[in-house]
């Protein structure tokens, strides 16, 4: 492996001036011809800098530890860890994951493994919108919760999406295209925080448009797949005062309802506008027509975990622990159009 000083001895300079070139701090201390000798000749040579090294100089590894609960088994959820890695990678760090697919013990041990290799800051980033505990994290570590809120007494920076802007938005767009009776299939209970602030959006969407909304158009689903939601769908859309659109929890559950308007000859949008939510890959641009869905911004949450620890990092960002909603942007598609008659 080339070293600094194979480096310095082949350009013809001190090994001091190579690593001022090389850690771009030579302005002044060495001269610019000389300066791209010696990058020119790195490129050539291969040379690779010695990460422990720099870190045993700057206290600092330039290493972000990313702690993914099950983000790995949600396909569009990995666009988070995406987002992570390109703008850590883009600021001069690595992210280094670590998956513990949703087993809580995993997640300590894998937390001491992070903290062994002296990263400089970590982000726990959820498989949906819920509360997140921490495992045991020095106080002083930089710490961001991805797609998640800190449990009570949890010091941390968080980003989540704006599930409630979101819904509001899907709502707008079918009272825009002239829909009164609107449909909500939402999944009930409190395992998704995700349920109650979509279903807010819904019904303050109805209120700003001076729309009474009927709760019996309000169907709850044991959970947000294809397979549980089909009976509750044909029975809602078999009624002669069927809903003329639906809003959709997941968009596994408007593939669902396109399902049950081919069984019964309903046609999407003539017969029937359908907005789903998540924007998942292989559903809502692979439906026929095309389904408007509300995305999740994974991958912008991503972006902000990454630059908000970097910030912690450097001392950028001080004060109290901040959370922020990431706006869900409506995706247009040809699932919407104006009520039948």
């Amino acid at each position: 492996m080339i070293t600094l000083k194979d480096l310095a001895a082949a350009v013809g300079v001190s090994a001091s001036a190579v690593s001022l070139v090389l850690n771009d701090r030579h302005q002044g201390r060495v001269n610019s011809e000389t300066a791209n000798r010696i990058r020119t000749a790195a490129a050539e040579m291969g040379y690779i800098p010695n990460v422990l090294a720099r870190g045993l100089r700057t206290k600092r590894t330039h290493t972000i530890g990313l702690l993914s609960d099950g983000v790995a088994s949600v396909p569009f959820a990995g666009r988070m860890l995406e987002g992570v890695q390109s703008r850590a990678w883009d600021s001069g760090y690595l992210a280094m994951i670590i998956e513990t697919i949703s087993r809580p013990e995993l997640v300590t041990q894998s937390s001491r493994s992070l903290l062994q290799r002296d990263i400089d800051g970590m982000i726990l980033a959820a498989d949906y919108h819920r509360v997140v505990e921490l495992p045991p994290i020095p106080p002083t570590l930089p710490v961001v919760i991805l797609n998640g809120s800190p449990a009570r007494g949890v010091m941390a920076d968080s980003a989540v999406p704006d599930e409630e802007g979101g819904a509001r938005s899907a709502v707008r767009r079918l009272v825009a295209a002239g829909h009164r009776r609107i449909a909500f299939c939402n999944v009930g209970g409190d395992r998704f925080v995700a349920s109650q602030l979509r279903q807010r959006g819904f019904l303050e969407a109805h209120a700003e448009n001076g729309i009474a909304a009927d709760p019996t158009l309000i169907v709850e689903l044991p959970d947000p797949s294809t397979t549980h939601a089909l009976g509750p769908l044909r029975e809602l859309l078999s009624t002669t005062a069927r809903p003329t659109a639906l809003f959709c929890f997941s968009d596994q559950i408007a593939f669902a309802a396109y399902q049950i308007c081919a069984e019964l000859g309903l046609h999407v949008p003539e017969d029937l506008s359908i907005i789903g939510f998540d924007d998942q890959e292989f559903i809502a641009d692979a439906l026929q027509p095309g389904l408007t869905t509300v995305q999740l911004p994974h991958r912008a949450m991503g972006v902000w975990a990454a630059e908000r620890v970097i910030d912690r990092i450097h001392g950028d960002a001080d004060g109290p622990p901040k959370s922020v909603r990431i706006a869900c942007p409506l995706i247009e598609r040809d699932s919407v159009g104006p009520p039948a008659g």
